[in-house]
């Protein structure tokens, strides 16, 4: 740790301010930080999702669950169901198989460019759906260069977008677990004779069990909640929980159905959320007792050749071969190759296909984006201080769980059903005579609901490895919370800021769940307009789709360059 006594020993003690008074500063100052989260994440979270999912039971005035009946009683139904399921199991498996290998390559060995690769291993993680979406459509379509294979439209294409998103959570759980591990008990059973394999089976692997459990965990959550890969690459045919939410709300208007649906679809988020809770505790606990310095080696190019070939074809293959082919094609026009495509994203489009040109959709990107950055950068800040305190009592600890189980639900929770809950419920919202619909921070707003979660699971880990006697040292000297935390907490929670603010941005700017009810025509989003572009007819249409989604693929991409070279701690987060 970098707080030591000579900081310590600067904060001014408390004299003759009676300790009742503290204790009630304190309760107070605690209070405070807890409540303001607790009435964002009820005001613009909670009661948008219930209140749409309670129009869904209620008819004429009366509560009526017939709706489950009706709902469950339809074969597409359980359809979907399955599809859903069964999509979030193949892609977990897949990404843990592919990401175990990265994590070895990319966090336990050392070789030049390691860091290059760790930031762009972390690009798909933050990049917009509906990017990729076009990206896998432009390689897998026909004609494309991977158009022999026949997977456009498929079940397959969409687990391998949703493997190209989630194979960083595994590379950087596992791995940052990994990178800590002592090698020398792998190394005595290799001395007792096991061969490579047996050694990783028996000793690694079942240190490595709880981060794998953690990824998995997470990564199934991300995978059954998926949307925009699914709209953009399945449709209809290969519809899931989320996506049908969507077409019942916005097609059908019926509510019923997307309620059910929605209560469906929350079911499997608290299992999931709950699996994580009890594994990322499992994996925290092992990270705290493995070795405080990384175990990293030089790079073996004989010795480790399985895991290095396996990372080469996902990175290679998997990764960057979709975001070259988009870029390539982006150059692609009926004339020949040319720069047309960018030249067209200062207009509307083929027919007017848009109400405002590309280059005024991504100046509202990257400023809602701001807006919804400091919102969650804040909200999420304060969560994280609040949930990284280790309460002595039974009580407290289960009160400190419950509330970061809470703040984790917009990850897993339809965004469909948030962005339209906000339209039916924020016209006065607590009374206030102020119409939100027609404000421009409904959709930052939106956007920051979303990026919370990953602000608190990247600032967290840092702030609970703080060891709880700096803290009781401070207090002891008669510093308030507020001393406490600019000596103890701020200097190290400042450590994981950049990447916390990386992750919020580029998040933020590829929101489209909830931005696609929100945002005004006039005020359209990046992400929105790629996903009419790609929705109206025309070559020009299209071409500017993969043009612009090269232009979001690239911002997004910087932001996270930037935040992993403004990252201080490098035990940061959780993904």
């Amino acid at each position: 740790m970098d707080v030591d006594g000579d900081r310590l020993s600067t904060l001014p003690v408390s004299r003759g301010v009676p300790a009742a008074v503290q204790r009630g500063g304190r309760v107070l100052l605690w209070g405070l930080a807890a409540g303001l989260p607790l009435l964002f994440l009820g005001v613009f979270f909670a009661w948008p999702v219930v209140t749409l999912i309670a129009r869904g039971f209620v008819s004429n005035g009366s509560l009526d669950l017939s709706g489950f009946a009706e709902v469950f009683s339809e074969p597409r139904t359980w359809r979907i169901i399955g599809l859903t399921l069964w999509q979030g199991v193949l892609g977990t498996v897949i990404s843990v198989l592919l990401g175990v290998p990265g994590a070895y390559v990319l966090y336990r060995c050392r070789f030049r460019g390691r860091t290059f690769l760790r930031a762009f291993v972390t690009v798909p993680f933050v990049l917009p759906t509906v990017v990729v979406g076009v990206a896998f459509r432009s390689l897998l379509v026909e004609g494309g260069l991977l158009g022999f294979l026949r997977l456009d439209g498929t079940f397959g294409a969409i687990v391998l977008a949703l493997v190209f998103f989630n194979y960083s959570v595994v590379v950087r759980t596992v791995g940052g677990l990994w990178e800590h591990l002592d090698p020398r008990a792998e190394e005595a059973a290799r001395a007792l004779g096991a061969s490579p394999w047996r050694a990783f089976r028996s000793v690694t692997l079942p240190s490595l069990a709880p981060a794998i459990a953690s990824a998995a965990s997470i990564v199934f959550l991300f995978c059954a909640t998926a949307f925009g890969v699914v709209l953009v690459l399945g449709g209809v045919q290969y519809g899931t929980i989320e996506t049908e939410i969507w077409i019942q709300t916005t097609q059908f208007l019926d509510l019923r159905a997307a309620a059910v649906l929605s209560v469906v679809q929350l079911v499997v988020v608290v299992v999931a959320l709950s699996v994580a809770n009890r594994t990322r505790t499992r994996r925290e606990r092992a990270l705290h007792l493995s070795a405080a310095t990384s175990a990293a080696r030089p790079l073996r190019l004989r010795a480790d050749a399985a895991p290095l070939a396996v990372t080469a074809v996902v990175v290679l293959g998997l990764i960057a071969l979709p975001l070259v082919n988009l870029l390539v094609r982006s150059f692609q026009t009926p004339d020949g190759w040319s720069l047309a495509n960018y030249a067209n994203l200062g207009t509307t489009g083929g027919r007017n296909a848009l109400s405002v040109t590309v280059w005024e959709a991504t100046a509202n990107s990257l400023r809602t984006a701001a807006i919804a950055t400091l919102l969650a950068v804040v909200i999420g800040g304060l969560v994280a201080l609040v949930v990284s305190r280790r309460p002595r009592s039974r009580t407290g600890r289960r009160a400190i769980s419950a509330l970061d189980s809470v703040f984790m639900l917009p990850l897993g929770v339809s965004a469909v059903t948030v962005g339209f809950g906000f339209l039916i419920t924020l016209d006065k919202p607590l009374g206030i005579d102020v119409d939100l619909r027609t404000s421009g921070l409904l959709v930052p707003i939106a956007q920051a609901v979303v990026a919370i979660p990953l602000v608190v699971r990247t600032v967290l880990p840092v702030l609970r490895a703080i060891d709880p006697r700096l803290r009781e040292a401070a207090a002891t000297l008669g510093a308030s919370p507020a001393r406490v935390f600019a000596a103890v907490d701020g200097p190290i929670a400042a450590r994981s800021l950049g990447l916390a603010i990386g992750f919020a941005f580029a998040v933020s700017l590829g929101e489209f769940g909830a931005t696609s009810f929100l945002a005004r025509p006039d005020a359209a989003t990046l992400p929105v307009v790629i996903f009419r572009l790609i929705g109206r007819p025309g070559a020009e249409n299209y071409g500017m789709a993969l043009a612009a989604s090269v232009v979001l693929a690239v911002l997004t991409a910087t932001v996270m360059m930037v935040a992993e070279r403004l990252r201080g701690d490098r035990s940061a987060g959780e993904f």
